[in-house]
């Protein structure tokens, strides 16, 4: 295993984490007894696992149902000195309620404190005010900072980048978990205020936000030779110094042997990626024209602005992945989270009922106003299907 200094936290941090929304029983709070035994033996088995190649940072949330009771079974019968663990409490307008929820986690987790304390979900510019109001919930993981419940204090996000640079701006956090991986590298300017202000960075589900490289289709794996996607992915983001870890959510123990392969790499990445980058940039130009390759994103209204908050920009970004990429599994399964994930995936697909003349005026500014209403609607022809909901809906 490799280690990377987590910012201001002086953690010695593993670059790859062993995330806790994948191995639980339940999305649900159940008690003890409801646990499949077999189920607790192999989330104590993935634990081991990771212990054994050097993955110390257990993370974690409350929102993720029975993964706090389950890893109270285990966590308590490791040194606590070789242990990095995070949980993540969501938001909350009451900072009683918040409290009260970061005491629950602390119970269910059966420890006498957390390293790592997430506010979950800061994806709303109000989400920021929430925290920094007077004996808001900065103030109160403050005070349980102070008690040593907890060592240092974070936030996750969801959120669109100009949030999350604000939060970043406000150099009350000690870390950021966010969203940032090869095929969507948008975050990179929170990235670059995360580093300015010496916070740690945590790349939240690179594997499966990031493409569902676990599934994926034989265009991605012919472009990626030599390496698979997932390893080429992973060596993506730790070749920028910038990134510490990658959050790996096992299902299984053996889900983290494809990852360790990345680990020989690193030290090479500057003579590996390069012709990996070119091929898979190659294939959008191939399938899309330089042209809308290289400038599609430019000037394209926010869901905010649009007519019943339809997201252009993450419609036509799906468009691209399938028709560059062949990922056409991943596309639907995100296309259809829009308008049934809250700030957690902003803004609707298309509803094919509605005037789409109404766009032009938003699109003035782009250079392809013409054309994106007529693909707004083959992506909603190629993609739409029943909605879907979040795993994990936070709030």
């Amino acid at each position: 295993m490799q280690y990377r200094r987590f910012g201001r936290t002086n953690l010695q941090m593993p670059v790859f984490s062993c995330g806790g929304m994948r191995y639980q029983h339940s999305w649900s709070d159940l008690t003890e007894k409801d646990i499949p035994e077999a189920n607790q033996k192999n989330l104590e088995a993935i634990i081991h696992r990771a212990l054994e190649v050097g993955i110390n940072h257990i993370e974690t949330a409350r929102a993720y149902g029975t993964s706090e009771l389950q890893l109270g079974k285990i966590l308590p019968t490791i040194p606590r000195e070789q242990l990095i663990v995070q949980t993540k409490v969501v938001v909350k307008d009451s900072p009683k309620d918040f409290l009260d929820t970061f005491h629950n986690s602390l119970k269910l987790l059966n420890l006498d404190y957390i390293d790592l304390l997430g506010i979950h979900g800061i994806n709303l510019h109000r989400h920021i005010d929430t925290c920094l109001a007077p004996s808001g919930l900065l103030d109160v993981a403050r005070k349980l900072q102070a008690e040593g419940k907890l060592r240092h204090i974070g936030f996750s996000t969801h959120g669109p980048t100009d949030v999350i640079v604000k939060a970043i701006e406000t150099d009350q956090f000690d870390y950021v978990n966010l969203h940032w991986y090869y095929i969507n590298q948008t975050n990179w300017e929170a990235i670059e205020a995360a580093t300015h202000h010496d916070m740690g960075v945590f790349i939240i589900s690179p594997s499966d936000k990031g493409g569902k490289l676990y599934e994926p289709p034989q265009k991605l794996v012919d472009l990626c030779q030599p390496l698979s996607p997932m390893v080429f992915n992973d060596l993506f983001c730790l070749s920028h110094p910038q990134v510490h870890t990658l959050s790996l959510g096992a299902a299984n123990p053996t889900d983290f042997d494809e990852h360790l392969k990345t680990l020989d790499l690193i030290e090479n990445a500057d003579k590996i990626l390069p012709p990996i980058l070119a091929k898979l940039d190659q294939a959008g130009i191939d399938a899309l024209g330089e042209n809308w390759w290289r400038n599609w994103h430019k000037g394209l209204p926010r869901n905010e602005d649009t007519p019943d908050r339809l997201n252009i920009p993450m419609t036509l970004w799906l468009r691209n992945l399938v028709l560059a990429y062949d990922m056409h599994d991943y596309a639907k399964s995100r296309y259809n989270l829009l308008g049934n994930a809250s700030h957690w995936f902003p803004g609707s697909r298309l509803d094919p009922e509605n005037n789409l003349d109404q766009l032009r005026p938003l699109l003035a500014n782009s250079p392809f106003a013409q054309e994106i209403p007529k693909l707004l609607t083959e992506t909603h022809q190629l993609l739409g299907a029943e909605s879907t909901q979040r795993l994990s809906k936070g709030s």
